[in-house]
């Protein structure tokens, strides 16, 4: 009889099999799509402000892909404390799914690729309510946080 710890790895090799997913196409896509969002006028300046060793930062983002895409359970990680507090609002979830998509497309097999945006567009939406609530606004269905006092710092420089 197979204990837990035989029964995970054997589902994410499976996912591995069904998907085209593993740890070296992980690496491949968080270092591309990180490298975009580091010079990226509107996230790199929030990132770029907080990530102090960025292959830390990489070794933490592929274990909590691996987690989200494999199930492996390599990330213990809390996502939703370091993100709330962030100067951000649905605009730059909006641009992270954005360059996440574009780099997904470009780095993974089609179908890989589609997994990877599911989960993303989950987290967003995930990580954007948390902001709001965090800010005491509670988002409808299909509403978006605006953040007003950003607006200055959002708009296209002349």
């Amino acid at each position: 009889m197979e204990d837990a710890q035989e029964r995970r790895a054997r589902i994410v090799e499976q996912k591995k099999r069904e998907t085209g997913i593993d740890e070296a196409l992980i690496d491949r896509l968080v270092r591309a799509f990180y490298g975009k969002v580091r010079v990226d006028p509107m996230l790199g300046p929030i990132f770029n402000e907080r990530v102090e060793d960025w292959e830390h930062h990489f070794r933490q983002l592929g274990a909590f892909w691996s987690s989200v895409t494999l199930g492996s359970g390599a990330y213990a990680g809390t996502p939703m404390q370091k993100h709330v507090g962030l100067p951000v609002d649905g605009r730059h979830f909006d641009r992270w799914l954005r360059l996440f998509a574009e780099t997904a497309m470009e780095i993974c097999p089609p179908d890989a690729a589609r997994l990877f945006l599911e989960r993303a567009i989950r987290i967003a939406e995930s990580l954007e309510l948390a902001v709001a609530a965090d800010l005491g606004v509670i988002l409808t269905k299909d509403e978006r946080l605006h953040r007003p006092e950003l607006d200055t710092m959002l708009a296209p420089q002349a």
